[in-house]
């Protein structure tokens, strides 16, 4: 799932203005069951959301890939 990757930086810029990246990343690593619902409908709201919620939609689906991602939400804040 390296397609989401280059959205990273844009989505944790994101998330840092609305301070939401420590919520966020612990969302991503604990709510892994409820993330697949997540992504299930954001796939459906896709016509309403548009094409960004299908990217978020493709990092949720993969544990592997949500994880990492929540790991580079806490390293950028560390930076």
């Amino acid at each position: 799932m390296l397609a989401t990757r280059p959205h990273w930086s844009q989505w944790a810029n994101q998330l840092r203005r609305l301070n939401l990246q420590f919520l966020t990343a612990w969302f991503l690593e604990a709510g892994a069951p409820v993330a697949l619902l997540g992504a299930q409908a954001l796939f459906v709201a896709r016509p309403f959301l548009g094409a960004q919620s299908e990217t978020i939609a493709l990092m949720l689906e993969d544990e592997h890939e949500a994880r990492a991602f929540a790991a580079f939400l806490r390293e950028e804040t560390r930076a």
